[in-house]
């Protein structure tokens, strides 16, 4: 399961999504219902490739990209804020569930520069 701000999906056991403002009745809905207009232009590039891969061809395209960025000298997907920002979920997640599910600071690792840095953007297979 993978939850934001405004929605979050599953895709076991059954493939469920709900989006807020979109989402029926405030219920569940069918990830298919939304697939085409969600469904990302990599993924959609490299659908094909990654079939039978681990994590449904998540990890072949995370290892192609990394690779393929490492090879043209091209920045990565992920830089060491994200990394950081991504390790920290579990432990700061630790600590709110050891003070009562009490809030915890999370910390900005990037010292605000989060809000100038320019957005990856949508990249495709090139």
């Amino acid at each position: 399961m993978v939850q934001g701000t405004k929605g979050l999906v599953r895709k076991y056991p059954e493939q469920l999504v709900y989006i807020e403002g979109m989402s029926e009745g405030e219920k569940w809905q069918e990830l298919e219902k939304f697939r085409e207009q969600f469904e990302h232009p990599l993924w959609k590039d490299m659908e094909e490739m990654s079939k039978g891969a681990g994590h449904g061809g998540m990890d072949f395209i995370e290892d192609f990209r990394l690779i393929q960025a490492l090879r043209k000298g091209t920045p990565m997907d992920m830089d060491v804020y994200d990394a950081a920002a991504w390790s920290a979920v579990s432990p700061l997640s630790e600590q709110s569930i050891a003070k009562n599910g009490r809030p915890v600071r999370f910390p900005d690792f990037t010292r605000g520069k989060w809000k100038t840095n320019p957005p990856l953007g949508i990249v495709r297979l090139a």
